[in-house]
């Protein structure tokens, strides 16, 4: 009902509804002379045969039989009489039956729908709207970005290219504008010198017009693309992209980061100020198999754990949690107490050899990139690709389907240290991580999904660790726009801070009951221009210090209900 003015003034503001209504009442009124005037014959026929009916009655026969009702109840007794009837029946099937809906349907029911659909996508945004963020087509990444947009309140507005698209759009419950995305009047529709920012996530053809389109109307608004080959980088970067990502090489480069023996043990995923977070498989240090209360790491290092995953499922750390082989632990500490953690904690990895291969399956953009860190680390690698052109480039390419145990033995599965599932078709990577982990059940398993929904059928399917390429890009870009929170991109997690509440002053940590109630844990305090790691939980919060905590989209909703 909401749209309902809006719709009635699109619908008879527009010309060609205004024609096609004149057409349609001619048409009626053409009808309603048909009927009148064989009403009026029925009149003369009836009195022919003796007979004398009111006006009424001519207008109700007429209907009935033109309708093809036929109720019987009068008929003619003549020959010329049932003539007519004859007539006035194949008249009223072609008139009533098959030129009134098809004529309806054309001059007022599809106007009607078209009017719909146009009043729910409008082709500019309110006068007045500011800080917004222009989106210019829907992917994995965007998708993402939209959800978390909505979770923080921010406005947003999608483009669509033509009204089937931003209706089926509008339907699955997106904000939409129709308007071509080269087009400047399409952003001055959308307010763009009050936008806070302009994402446009297509290949790099279409970004790079876009982002000239964007700068022919405004000098100042952050435009953040994408860049699907290296050497478009300079070329986005020309027309004054504020922010150009390679998230297919960020994507690639962080699988590879979590490799067994790359570089240091702990891979920092995030930082808040001075604040490193990071993570780091139980198996690699000495506190697998026992339960947090039985370690000392705060102690020791200063460092602490804020959270734990397993198999894709995060749990805060609660002291009779037990840290189990497969776990990842998730550490929070500055750069000097990491170290001091690695020092301690972390076992010599002895067992791997050095020169067993990792594999990789997929030779794409995300292959390559994985390829690329590992050489640099000198790392000894293997691709499997089933495309000849690309398998050819290489000697360290391997020509086959990575489902074939041939090919996977001639790769070196049986003594490869890691596997790194790498291919954009999610229901691939699903097979294939199952595949390798019933082949070889101690390796290590990496996994790429497109789709976040599809995270725990990856870790069900035996990955060690999946990365969300959805949630990477929308993280990435939504930490762009300065807010008190930093979404974290292995799993969806958000660093936020947040001064101390009222209910919250003068009572210690303990006395909060911050992580049992909302399951956010408190990793560090901003207080008198300190940043205090892992704080002592008998300190009493005072007014004005500045919680860090980490924790799941709803538990920082549940933190901002109860708090």
């Amino acid at each position: 009902m909401k749209y309902l003015p809006s719709q009635l003034l699109y619908f008879f503001q527009n010309k060609t509804t205004k024609r096609n209504l004149v057409l349609l009442a001619k048409f009626v009124g053409f009808l309603i002379g048909v009927i009148t005037l064989y009403s009026i014959l029925f009149h003369a026929l009836m009195l022919y045969e003796g007979r004398q009916y009111s006006w009424v009655t001519g207008f109700y026969w007429a209907l009935t039989v033109m309708s093809t009702l036929g109720f019987g109840d009068i008929t003619f007794h003549s020959d010329l009489g049932l003539l007519f009837t004859i007539f006035v029946l194949v008249t009223g099937v072609i008139c009533m039956l098959i030129m009134l809906p098809f004529t309806f349907i054309q001059f007022f029911y599809e106007p009607w729908l078209e009017a719909q659909v146009k009043s729910r996508t409008p082709k500019e945004l309110p006068e007045g709207t500011a800080g917004h963020i222009i989106i210019t087509n829907l992917d994995p990444i965007t998708e993402k970005l939209i959800e978390k947009l909505k979770r923080r309140n921010y406005q947003y507005v999608l483009v669509a290219a033509d009204q089937q698209q931003g209706g089926e759009l509008h339907d699955a419950g997106y904000k939409v504008v129709i308007g071509e995305p080269d087009d400047p009047g399409t952003f001055a529709r959308l307010r763009i010198e009050d936008a806070a920012m302009v994402v446009s996530t297509s290949d790099d053809l279409m970004n790079t017009n876009i982002a000239f389109t964007v700068r022919e109307i405004s000098a100042d608004v952050m435009v953040v693309t994408s860049a699907d080959n290296h050497h478009s980088l300079d070329i986005l970067n020309f027309p004054g992209n504020t922010h150009v990502f390679q998230f297919m090489k960020m994507l690639g480069h962080s699988l590879a980061e979590r490799t067994i023996g790359l570089g240091r043990a702990a891979t920092i995923i995030s930082n808040f100020d001075s604040l490193l977070i990071a993570e780091i498989s139980a198996k690699r240090t000495t506190l697998a198999g026992l339960m947090l209360m039985q370690t000392d790491l705060r102690q020791r290092s200063g460092a602490t754990i804020i959270g734990l995953w397993h198999k894709g499922s995060f749990d805060p750390p609660q002291p009779n949690t037990l840290i189990k082989e497969n776990t990842v632990l998730l550490l929070a500490g500055t750069k000097e107490q990491l170290e001091i953690f690695e020092n301690v904690y972390v076992t010599a990895e002895a067992d791997i050899d050095p020169d067993s291969p990792v594999l990789i399956l997929g030779g794409g953009r995300v292959g390559i990139a994985a390829a690329e860190e590992l050489d640099k680390h000198g790392i000894d690698y293997k691709i499997i690709e089933k495309r000849a052109v690309v398998a050819s480039s290489s000697e360290k390419f391997i020509l086959g389907d990575a489902a074939d145990l041939n090919i996977l033995k001639e790769a070196g599965i049986e003594k490869a240290r890691a596997v790194i599932v790498t291919t954009h078709n999610d229901a691939m990577n699903i097979y294939l991580s199952f595949y390798c982990r019933q082949l070889r059940p101690d390796i290590q398993l990496i996994c790429r999904s497109t789709s976040e929904r599809n995270v725990q059928k990856l870790h069900m399917a035996g990955a060690d660790l999946v990365l969300s390429y959805a949630s990477m890009g929308a993280n990435n870009i939504i930490n762009l726009l300065k807010t008190d929170e930093i979404s974290m991109f292995t799993e969806g997690l958000n660093i936020f801070s947040i001064q101390v509440p009222k209910s919250l002053t003068g009572k210690t940590l303990i006395d909060s009951k911050i992580r049992p109630m909302t399951g956010c844990s408190v990793v560090a305090i901003k207080s008198d221009g300190k940043l205090l790691v892992g704080p002592d939980p008998a300190l009493p919060l005072k007014k004005g210090d500045e919680l860090i905590l980490i924790g799941t989209t709803d538990a920082e909703q549940k933190f901002v209900e109860i708090f």
